[in-house]
């Protein structure tokens, strides 16, 4: 497990964000982080298409100098009535999104 400083990972999201929208056909999206139970932090994008609002995460783990290692590659998508998981890409994430 490799760990990253928070900062950079953020900022390597970030330069993502203008791609993501075009690719992807967004209104509009955004970083989304959520400090979770324990050692573990979400962290992906808040998007949202269609007029709707999706959070798309994956889990991290955070040790104690705030550094954050990817878990697991699985993707999942929150939404206004729930959740779907297990996503191993963003374009398998928007194929979702695009059907729901």
């Amino acid at each position: 497990m490799e760990y990253v400083p928070y900062v950079q990972l953020k900022n390597d999201m970030t330069h993502q964000l203008k791609g993501l929208m075009t690719k992807y056909d967004l209104e509009d999206i955004g970083i989304y982080e959520e400090e979770g139970i324990r050692d573990t932090f979400y962290m992906g994008y808040t998007v949202r298409k269609d007029g709707k609002i999706y959070m798309v995460n994956m889990p991290y783990k955070k040790d104690h100098y705030g550094r954050l290692a990817l878990q697991n590659q699985d993707w999942t998508i929150q939404f206004e009535d729930g959740e779907s998981k297990g996503y191993q890409s963003l374009d398998e994430v928007f194929s979702h999104i695009n059907d729901h």
